[in-house]
């Protein structure tokens, strides 16, 4: 057969990758509302508020679009995410329908839920326990073909562990899974996590990207804007005081001292990175169960003006705990994939907006608004 000498056109489809989002709390308060949230904005059913990385300077930054995320995680209760969402759309954290709205995600992402650990009776070493998670997490990035897995920790609360502690905490646990598993990090709670001396090596060898810890939703959120004023109308605090009341989940592991004490550190960093001195006062923190996922916050600051005028300012916050931290979240996920897809590695003092106790950086918000928004110039020019 003579050939016509034209050559026929080659069709090559080019499909992009999704993204993993895998959370260590799975089937938490927080990851529930992330995923079910994550799909009404996907499907425009609800507006993005809270989601800064779906402000105007982020638009062209090359971020995953929420649309592509595909979630999973580790829990260690077995209540299905569905049955999640119904219960937190009874409290009012979730709108009513959207449980209904976004089943089949959830469905999709319960699907994705491995077991996590150490459960009581639990005979496995952490370097077991370390392998299984990171098997689960290669699992999850080959079977759905993702270009990445971003790995963050939104479980409870963990006390510190003691300095003379043989056995790695939970979230080191986790911490060091995504690290053998190739995943970026990003600890959204106060548990230690990578910062433990070996880890912290483990994850500079791996050229992985990792941000971290105690994610500022509420409290800390409003201390990070009115301490800088002080500062800066050279007015002199003499005394910051607060007061936390909490249900849910978070709410009875904070009943723990030893979890408080954690907590609390990240908000008292804020106010001595900014004042150059903790002040003096503390943060108490209130187990009431009956609020459930709501909390309120109040702040007494003490502050001498001219002349050694003494004056107050007092504040309250209330709000929905994971309705604040669900966003935040995301934008995280979103963040620290787009850091690694453009080979930035280490930790990312860049989103030290988001976080009680970041990984350096400034301590005021605007300060700290200003290096994300240099952040997202970055990731848009390696594009």
């Amino acid at each position: 057969m003579r050939s016509s000498g034209r050559e026929q056109p080659v069709y090559v489809e080019c499909v992009e990758k999704n993204t993993g989002v895998w959370f260590v709390g799975a089937r938490g308060s927080v990851a529930t509302t992330a995923v079910a949230g994550c799909a009404a904005v996907a499907a425009g059913l609800h507006p993005p508020n809270g989601m800064v990385t779906e402000t105007p300077p982020f638009a062209d930054s090359g971020l995953p679009a929420l649309a592509s995320l595909v979630f999973g995680g580790h829990d260690t209760v077995s209540a299905p995410l569905p049955k999640r969402a119904e219960e937190l759309m009874a409290a009012g954290v979730l709108p009513h329908g959207l449980a209904a709205a976004v089943r089949g995600e959830l469905t999709a992402a319960d699907a994705e839920i491995r077991p996590g650990g150490p459960q009581p009776g639990d005979t496995r070493t952490d370097e077991e326990l370390i392998a299984s998670f990171a098997a689960d997490l290669s699992d999850f990035r080959e079977r759905h073909g993702l270009a990445r897995v971003v790995v963050i920790n939104v479980s409870s609360t963990e006390p510190q562990p003691a300095p003379d502690a043989v056995r790695l905490p939970p979230s080191s646990l986790y911490a060091a899974a995504a690290v053998r598993a190739g995943c970026p990090y990003v600890n959204f709670t106060p548990s230690t996590g990578l910062r433990t001396a070996a880890l912290t090596a483990a994850a500079e060898a791996s050229g992985l990207p990792h941000a971290g810890r105690d994610g500022k939703t509420g409290q800390t959120l409003l201390r990070s804007v009115l301490a800088p004023m002080f500062v800066q109308r050279a007015l002199s605090v003499r005394a910051w005081s607060g007061t936390n009341l909490l249900g849910g989940g978070d709410g009875a592991a904070l009943a723990d001292p030893a979890a408080a004490a954690a907590k609390n550190a990240g908000k008292e960093r804020v106010l001595a990175d900014t004042l150059g001195t903790v002040p003096e006062g503390t943060v108490h923190i209130d187990d009431v169960p009956a609020l459930g996922d709501w909390k309120t916050a109040w702040d007494h600051i003490a502050f001498e003006g001219f002349l050694g005028s003494r004056m107050i300012l007092q504040t309250i916050w209330q709000g929905c705990d994971s309705a604040l931290a669900a966003p935040l979240v995301l934008d995280l996920a979103r963040l620290a994939a787009r850091a690694h897809e453009v080979g930035i590695s280490g930790p990312l003092p860049e989103l030290g907006f988001y976080f009680k106790d970041p990984d350096g950086g400034p301590a005021g918000l605007s300060e700290q608004f200003t290096a994300l928004l240099s952040f997202a110039d970055r990731l848009r020019e390696t594009k």
